[in-house]
């Protein structure tokens, strides 16, 4: 018995991979059983070998499902989030990737899992994006959204770049170093986490920025809040040898004078997650924390 919140769900896969094709028709026809809608994306169908399917767009997903289902690895939760997030999509994750702190279904159990989710069972956490924007001269250029991390960075060169930041307009330091990263929570454990930043619990209504390889290491980590306007200004001293990305998938290239603007996008996106998940088992498990060491 499924409930009654779900009648028709979206099924996303990771773009390219037909190393996914086996289990999104085990769940297609899993969920078809069930007398589920169930609408693919386009992408994703384009892979599959079974050509009657419905398909739809991600407009259409965001517009007429009540829920998507995400199969890949975290890579592909975070494209999807971004463009479902102004639909208020709930989204379930099924991980064929790597890490998998986004999509942690298990393909094992999978079937049995999205039951559970189907019937109710299930937990429910908001996550922020970010909103990206690139000013020229006092137009917007560039705009772009990320659910882990806004980085802008050096690209073509071997040398630093310099970079001056704004806090809520209040000047903050000039940055010379590889770049800079602005993280979300759920970026925190990304990226982030990589170039020495901190993990930061998803609940939190914060943000961090992080910069990478700095010149100085006095420059550290800084946690500020999520409601915060941050701003990356391209000194004199970059001509054309930056770039800024949005979770390391949306790229675009940046001009000495640009200003990055990074505030959080006011529509969360939500995910579900079965009754027994917990944060800190999954940052054991992937961090391997307090693991026994194979030799004496």
């Amino acid at each position: 018995m499924t409930s009654s919140q779900f009648k028709t769900v979206g099924l996303i896969g990771k773009y390219a991979d037909k190393g996914v094709s086996d289990t999104l028709l085990t769940l297609h026809g899993f969920l078809c059983k069930e007398q589920l809608r169930v609408i693919t994306d386009q992408e994703t169908a384009s892979m599959l070998a079974n050509t009657n399917i419905e398909t739809g767009t991600r407009k259409e997903i965001g517009e007429l499902c009540d829920l998507a289902i995400v199969v890949g690895g975290d890579g592909t939760l975070l494209n999807a989030a971004r463009s479902l997030a102004d639909y208020d999509v709930p989204l379930a994750g099924v991980n064929l990737g790597h890490l998998g702190f986004l999509t942690d279904i298990s393909p094992n159990d999978m079937c049995e899992s999205i039951a559970e989710i189907l019937k109710g069972n299930f937990q429910t956490e908001e996550r922020y994006l970010l909103e990206c924007r690139v000013d020229r001269s006092g137009e917007y250029v560039h705009v772009g959204d990320a659910l882990n991390e806004v980085v802008v960075y050096k690209w073509n060169v071997a040398r630093m770049i310099e970079l001056e930041t704004y806090i809520d307009e209040k000047f903050v330091h000039r940055l010379r170093a590889d770049g800079l990263i602005v993280a979300t929570p759920t970026g925190s454990t990304a990226y982030a986490l990589s170039a020495g930043g901190p993990i930061i619990h998803p609940a939190l209504d914060a943000m961090v920025m992080v910069p990478i390889c700095p010149h100085s290491m006095n420059n550290r980590p800084l946690v500020i809040g999520s409601d915060s306007v941050t701003e990356v200004v391209i000194c004199a001293s970059t001509q054309n040898h930056a770039r800024v990305t949005c979770d390391g998938q949306l790229n675009f290239e940046l001009l000495a004078g640009d200003r990055v603007e990074i505030t959080r996008k006011p529509q969360p996106i939500r995910l579900l997650h079965l009754p027994h998940h917990n944060h800190f088992e999954l940052l054991r498990a992937k961090l391997h924390w307090a693991e026994t060491p194979t030799r004496p």
